[in-house]
């Protein structure tokens, strides 16, 4: 059972940097920020969850199973993450690549405290076991000070995957397409620092800063830590109402308001993009009809273009209606891993994917959210990210496009540093 108090916000800016840096005394923090950014489907404008009651951390094996278990045990709001290589828990696939973050596959934890804030409005609901401590940790938070240390250890940040190879591995799967094996898949590679030592918190308010995303994370668990400025929707469940908002199709942010205008028109009009697009929206009306009630699979909005200070997005939006009865994790069970990081057909890309990327993806393409106590749940893609593992000092970031039959290499590769840029910026200092 939990306590749950309002309290009122005057400056909700302010306050979400102030409880950020306040959580960084606990071992497991998620905070999630919607920077504002105008949504049909979005619940709050943050939310942090942090300081661990009980938890479930595994492999694959057996995973979906297990967080079905824990989720129907605890009845109470859970937050984590599911890592990319749960597809092995699903399908026949395997996942050998290097992997120098270590990160378990899936890992939840129920919080002793979280925060809900929604306009001038803050919600907290602490654990009866801990609510003795609600007004002073609220008092703490409110006088919390900031600072920036701007002290970093100098960066090298290498390419898993050099410009040459990265062109043969991409003909490689454009020659899969046009034998019929798949007819879309998406292709990542990892830029990663070793011995570095960075410091999370500051990472992610400067990642945050110039991205402004809708579905930001701050993660920690321990020594492992993930920097999203995802603007990507995975999975939300509302009720009854399943919502996936899968992207395909990017195109650069110009300073010149009117070549600025041209460059969305342009992405919109892409036969290209909106091929891509497309293809993903049927993998995942095929998807959401595994659990949806019959007929009620819907495309509420097709290549729709939205704006993000980095980059302009094609963005389609896929609802269903489920039975009351569905569990909330068998619907993310078939539809996980996500068509967007996947391909077409699924299986058969994420195979090729595993031959021929260098890195396990492990969390990057995963996703991050959460479950509530009523079975719905909100979940984003992890993309635009940096892991990292301060126990192994261990520093990642990946980025990928989307291969199809119309793909041209060495475009894939410059969206790719488009991708990048920010992270490296970042990082770089």
């Amino acid at each position: 059972m939990r306590t749950s108090v309002i309290k009122h916000i005057d400056n909700p800016t302010q306050f979400k940097e102030q409880l950020l840096g306040w959580a960084q005394q606990f071992r497991e923090v998620i905070f999630l920020d919607s920077n504002n950014y105008p949504q049909h489907y979005g619940s709050y404008d943050c939310v942090l969850a942090c300081d661990a009651f009980t938890s479930i951390k595994t492999d694959y094996q057996n995973a979906f199973e297990d967080l079905k278990q824990y989720q129907q045990q605890t009845k109470d709001w859970l937050f984590g993450y599911l890592s990319y290589d749960l597809k092995n828990d699903t399908e026949r696939l395997k996942s050998n690549n290097f992997d120098g973050l270590q990160f378990s596959d899936l890992y939840f934890f129920q919080p002793k405290k979280l925060f809900l804030l929604k306009d001038n409005e803050l919600e907290i609901c602490y654990l009866n076991m801990c609510d003795d401590e609600l007004e002073e940790d609220f008092i703490a938070i409110s006088n919390q000070q900031l600072a920036i240390s701007n002290q970093q250890s100098e960066i090298f940040i290498q390419q898993r995957i050099s410009q040459e190879k990265y062109l043969e591995k991409v003909t490689e799967m454009l020659q899969h397409i046009h034998r019929g094996d798949i007819y879309e898949a998406n292709f990542c590679m990892e830029f990663y620092a070793e011995n570095t030592t960075i410091h999370p918190f500051e990472i992610y308010q400067k990642l945050n800063a110039i991205s402004e995303p809708p579905f930001a994370t701050f993660f920690k668990n321990n020594t492992d830590f993930l920097l999203s400025a995802s603007p990507e929707r995975y999975l939300r469940k509302q009720g009854t109402k399943i919502i996936s908002q899968p992207i395909k199709g990017t195109a650069k942010r110009v300073f010149d308001d009117e070549l600025d205008e041209q460059s969305k028109i342009e992405l919109s009009q892409n036969p290209k993009e909106r091929s891509e697009n497309i293809m993903i929206v049927d993998l995942v009306r095929n998807d959401l009809s595994h659990t949806a009630t019959k007929g009620s699979v819907q495309v509420e909005e097709l290549c729709g273009i939205y704006t993000f200070k980095q980059v302009h997005q094609m963005i389609s939006t896929v609802v269903s209606e489920v039975d009351e009865a569905t569990s909330p994790i068998e619907i993310i069970k078939t539809t996980f891993p996500m068509g967007s990081m996947t391909g077409a057909p699924k299986i058969s890309a994420m195979q090729i994917i595993e031959e021929l990327e260098e890195s396990k993806r492990g969390l990057y393409s995963g996703a991050v959210g959460y479950f509530t106590p009523e079975n719905d749940f909100d979940f984003n893609v992890v993309i635009r990210s940096i892991l990292y593992n301060s126990n192994e000092k261990y520093v990642s970031f990946s980025v990928g496009s989307a291969i199809t039959a119309a793909s041209k290499p060495e475009m894939e590769y410059e969206e790719c540093l488009l991708k990048a840029k920010a992270m490296r910026e970042v990082l770089l200092g």
